[in-house]
């Protein structure tokens, strides 16, 4: 993490079912316990087999006491839809950073399915986790035949 006042840091996923919210807490939650950080992860899965709202809190950090983040306690909130914007806005804390598709040119990403990895590519640039601890959890979470493209896409998120 970085160096942060904060003892707790809080992120927020937030989508449709089936794309890639749950995942790509997994994976971030994946890189903080990597790294040696307490982590606590919650999900709200919704209608999410029919393409409802999905939201995934993760927190890291060793004041966090429950995994869901408190209201309007988000330090990150990363939003995989657009449509899910307005919905979620009120959970980011004063000077909290949102995270959107905005942020990532759609037209350079391997594949449309790879925005999660793309945001998690943004989002890592506001961590200090190396980046070796980000490409195994990466690897972990996802077949073998998307390492490239998953490659591709955390390094467009990474530079966007």
């Amino acid at each position: 993490m970085k160096a942060t006042n904060r003892s707790t840091l809080n992120v927020r996923f937030a989508g449709l079912g089936g794309t890639g919210v749950i995942t790509a807490s997994d994976v971030l939650a994946d890189v903080a316990f990597r790294t040696g950080h307490e982590v606590r992860k919650a999900e709200v899965h919704g209608m999410s087999q029919r393409g409802g709202s999905v939201q995934s809190d993760v927190r890291i950090g060793g004041e966090a006491h429950s995994p869901m983040i408190p209201a309007g306690a988000c330090d990150f909130l990363v939003v995989l839809e657009t449509s899910q914007i307005d919905l979620v806005r009120a959970g980011l804390r004063p000077g909290g950073i949102l995270l959107t598709p905005a942020d990532i040119p759609a037209a350079r990403l391997p594949s449309s399915k790879a925005l999660n990895v793309a945001l998690l590519g943004r989002l890592s640039r506001h961590f200090d986790f190396p980046e070796a601890a980000w490409g195994e959890s990466l690897r972990a979470h996802f077949p073998a035949r998307l390492n490239a493209a998953n490659a591709a896409a955390f390094e467009l998120g990474r530079s966007a």
